[in-house]
């Protein structure tokens, strides 16, 4: 592909356009992704592919025709020469998904210089696009996403049945091959045990709600990842007015008013909850993720329902990547066992966040 540059995962900054506070309904919205999945007519999905045919894609798709805007700035990282540590950082940074970065077989991903577009090539599909943006900015990314789609599609002979849509390798994909998900920070819900509630509403309107890295993942930090699960007899525009005009809206006002409530009837549990994270936070010698992970999660519901303003939202946002263990062996040391690791995550949070 002209003007591409080849390079690792180092070469990506140390962050994500997701991490932005001032985003749209950015108090529970973190990130909204579009995702489209598709495949090469006349190759076998990926994993039935041979090695050389799986380089044959990856060949294809970097010589296709790229937006203008897209071409010259794109960093690919080849997964087979990149090291263990560097595709766990693409995988915090949600550029990549779990199982492509075990995967063993020829594959590749490029990645925009802003990072909020990423295209995995032989993940279970052999493209799988995705622009990934800070707040409920769902219809923005469907339309950057959908570009770059077209685009492709002008040079690529990609595979679609006239009745039956996009074809994929896992059959909830077939029809339009979109997921629109959103990542959301519900700690009202989660606290006022209603989280469940969501979770059964969820499954009747035939929506996925999953973990911090999607798919396999368990809750961290109360985030959740909420997607639709049919693909089929729909169409992209009818999907994403359906998720972005009703559903996404009905959970953020549902957090909070369970927020709102928490604040009303016991404001002083919920500031004891919320300054007794950052008294931990300040001065803690050793911090687990999971435990560090649910104090920030506290200390940013103070600061959404202004608890306290003692430090910024971004800031907060920032050190949700940070104390990640792959972000955190970059600038503590890639080889720190499990009780240095948890040292430095501490030694690290208090330094940001003005601790003794």
């Amino acid at each position: 592909m002209n003007g591409s540059r080849t390079g690792d995962a180092g070469d990506l900054r140390s962050g994500g356009p997701w991490l932005d506070a001032g985003s749209p309904d950015g108090d529970v919205v973190i990130s909204s992704r579009v995702r489209l999945a598709r495949n090469l007519s006349g190759f076998p999905f990926p994993r039935r592919a041979t090695a050389p045919q799986a380089r044959e894609v990856i060949e294809a798709v970097r010589r296709a025709a790229w937006p203008d805007d897209l071409a010259s700035g794109l960093i690919w990282v080849g997964m087979n020469d990149a090291s263990a540590h560097e595709r766990d950082l693409l995988v915090e940074r949600h550029l990549i998904s779990r199982q492509f970065a075990q995967n063993e077989a020829p594959r590749s991903v490029a990645v925009s210089a802003d990072e909020s577009l990423s295209v995995m090539v032989n993940e279970e599909d052999h493209l799988r696009m995705q622009v990934l943006l800070p707040g409920f900015r769902l219809v923005e990314a469907y339309q950057r996403v959908r570009r770059l789609d077209e685009q492709l599609e002008e040079s690529l002979d990609i595979a679609a049945h006239p009745r039956w849509g996009y074809l994929t390798a896992c059959p909830t994909n077939v029809g339009c091959g979109i997921r629109l998900s959103v990542m959301l920070h519900l700690p009202g819900l989660r606290i006022t045990n209603e989280i469940e509630r969501v979770r059964r509403a969820a499954k009747d309107l035939h929506l996925a709600v999953r973990g911090f890295y999607g798919e396999g993942s368990e809750s961290a930090g109360d985030f959740y990842q909420v997607s639709n699960q049919v693909t089929l007899g729909i169409s992209e525009d009818d999907l994403l007015a359906e998720f972005a005009e009703r559903v996404v809206p009905e959970v953020v006002a549902y957090e909070r008013e369970s927020r709102r409530l928490l604040a009303e009837r016991n404001a002083t549990l919920l500031d004891d909850r919320v300054f007794r994270s950052l008294g931990v936070l300040r001065s803690a010698r050793m911090l687990g993720l999971e435990e560090s992970m649910k104090l920030l999660s506290r200390l940013r519901m103070g600061l959404c329902l202004r608890r306290l303003d003692a430090v910024p939202m971004e800031t907060i946002n920032r050190l949700f990547l940070m104390v990640q263990p792959a972000h955190l062996r970059t600038v503590a040391g890639l080889d720190l066992n499990d009780d240095q690791l948890r040292e430095a995550r501490a030694t690290m949070v208090r330094k940001i966040l003005g601790g003794d």
